[in-house]
């Protein structure tokens, strides 16, 4: 099988099944005591690849947001808006998830 996506991506628990992505297998991000509160700023209206660049320096994990507030972000980009309050994974966190 071909590996069509880095471990940053968060297609990369998708296989393929004649030459197309297959159901893909989305990490669950657990709560741990190193998340903290966040408010969106301004500056990451609909940006999460901006503050996931700020938080992790790569933009190729914006997807964590989403899927550590699933109750608040349904679509993880216009769903992204200043002034939402979300939960921040610590870095640790999005490591031990990349694997």
């Amino acid at each position: 099988m071909a590996k069509f996506h880095e471990n940053t991506s968060f297609l990369k628990g998708a296989g393929t099944f004649d030459n197309f992505l297959d159901i893909n297998k989305l990490p669950a991000i657990k709560a741990t005591i190193a998340d903290r509160a966040y408010q969106i700023e301004p500056k990451y209206d609909q940006r999460p690849d901006l503050l996931a660049f700020d938080m992790y320096g790569t933009t190729r994990l914006w997807w964590v947001f989403a899927l550590r507030n699933v109750d608040t972000i349904k679509d993880p980009l216009r769903d992204f808006k200043q002034g939402l309050s979300i939960l921040l994974p610590s870095k640790d966190t999005i490591e031990n998830l990349k694997g």
